[in-house]
């Protein structure tokens, strides 16, 4: 019988090609768990803004993949001691990072279950795929929760200048076409080194690293908290939010069994038994499209003219403005969708509500981007630099939004 080939080399549009070099790696990418990511989308509902930004979260963990391997080879070349073993835990811990995400990624994230982030989710499913590799997965999963004595290869899988951000922002500005979001990722992976256990960038990299924070500031602004891109998010979060409701007083709606159970039950990070766990995994993207394409003609206006919004592309008016949106305003606005379609304050919340969002490239209360200075000390990178806007972009920047029908932009005084 013919033995099947596990090294594979894969074309990416990215880096190009992207070797799988390990066995037990092709056989983790090959498991439904792992296949399930290309069912997920990356940039959540972010098509509706920019029409390329249809790739996966398939995509990008392969991609982080690489630029461990990449980093990994830069680390030795300098003289850090990687052995194999931790080489394969470090390459499975980035590969399966976001395995634990849910339809349309960040979108409905704490939806589809009750406060449980992606991360904790993703812990779930390495265990459970350490079980089915008689435990070969233990050094990865160790070094993904930060348990691991070396703890600069938590840095890499996880910090402000980790692999995952490194290929999202330049993933993403590639298919979205903003090309502000675009990184210099083979002059930042060149300058990594380590440092009494700590991963620094050397100094000459620190252009490269000032212009990966202004990137990432502005592929927040423009793509992952465009309005837009907002407002479609939170008209999904409400479909399922008034799905739920609905269910729960009774009624019966079309939808696919692993989201009829999400659906039906509530479920916390307590309920995650290993059948929760497999229902989860069955949950995609293509779920909740199907059901809303089904939802937008059920007799319930609310879920209807909602899952419209989505299918159509007709979504809400949203107002972005630097001060808190005045609480008198949401109640007149609620009050002329009741009486425009007939329906109560707690339907009209729906379609009138407000927030924030809020955006910073770089946080001084995590752990700082390490710069090694050419006299071996170690400083970080706001002290190291000498551009100003560096500790601007330390600040956070919170922007409050406003969001109702647009059928009321004539009456609204703006």
């Amino acid at each position: 019988m013919s033995q099947i080939n596990k090294l594979k080399i894969l074309n990416d549009p990215i880096y190009g090609f992207i070797s799988i070099t390990n066995p037990l790696v092709y056989d983790l990418i090959q498991h439904p768990y792992f296949q399930r990511l290309r069912r997920i989308s990356q940039m959540g509902m972010s098509y509706l803004v920019y029409p390329g930004a249809h790739h996966t979260r398939f995509h990008h963990a392969l991609g982080c993949m690489h630029i461990m391997q990449k980093t990994i080879g830069v680390l030795r070349f300098k003289g850090t001691d990687i052995s194999d073993e931790e080489e394969n835990a470090l390459c499975i811990a980035i590969l399966l990072h976001d395995i634990g995400h849910g339809p349309f990624s960040h979108a409905m994230e704490h939806s589809i279950v009750e406060n449980v982030n992606h991360e904790a989710i993703s812990i779930l499913f390495m265990d459970s795929l350490n079980a089915a590799f008689d435990g070969k997965l233990t050094l990865a999963i160790q070094i993904f929760k930060g348990d691991y004595h070396r703890k600069f290869m938590l840095q890499l899988i996880s910090s402000q200048l980790d692999m995952d951000r490194m290929d999202y922002l330049k993933r993403d500005s590639f298919y979205s076409g903003v090309a502000e979001g675009n990184i210099n990722s083979e002059r930042l992976i060149q300058m990594f080194n380590v440092q009494d256990d700590m991963l620094v960038i050397e100094e000459k990299g620190i252009y490269s690293v000032e212009k990966f924070l202004v990137a990432r500031r502005l592929m927040y602004w423009q793509a992952y908290l465009h309005k837009t891109s907002v407002a479609a998010e939170l008209v999904l979060t409400k479909i399922l939010k008034r799905a739920k409701e609905l269910t729960h007083h009774g009624k019966v709606l079309p939808a696919s069994d692993p989201l009829q159970f999400f659906l039906q039950n509530k479920i916390s990070l307590e309920d995650f038994n290993a059948d929760v766990l497999t229902k989860f995994s069955y949950l995609d993207d293509f779920d909740i499209i199907s059901a809303i394409k089904a939802w937008q003609f059920n007799d319930d206006f609310v879920l209807s003219e909602l899952s419209k919004m989505i299918i159509n592309r007709d979504l809400p008016k949203i107002r972005l403005q630097s001060e808190k949106v005045a609480k008198e305003e949401v109640l007149q606005l609620r009050g002329e969708v009741m009486e425009k379609y007939d329906l109560t304050e707690k339907e009209a919340e729906y379609f009138v509500f407000k927030g924030k969002i809020k955006n910073q490239a770089y946080t001084k209360t995590g752990e700082p981007i390490h710069i090694l200075k050419k006299d071996r000390t170690v400083e970080d990178v706001i002290e190291a630099s000498d551009q100003l806007n560096l500790k601007a972009l330390s600040k956070p920047v919170t922007k409050y939004y406003l969001c109702f029908p647009k059928v009321l932009l004539e009456k609204a005084a703006f």
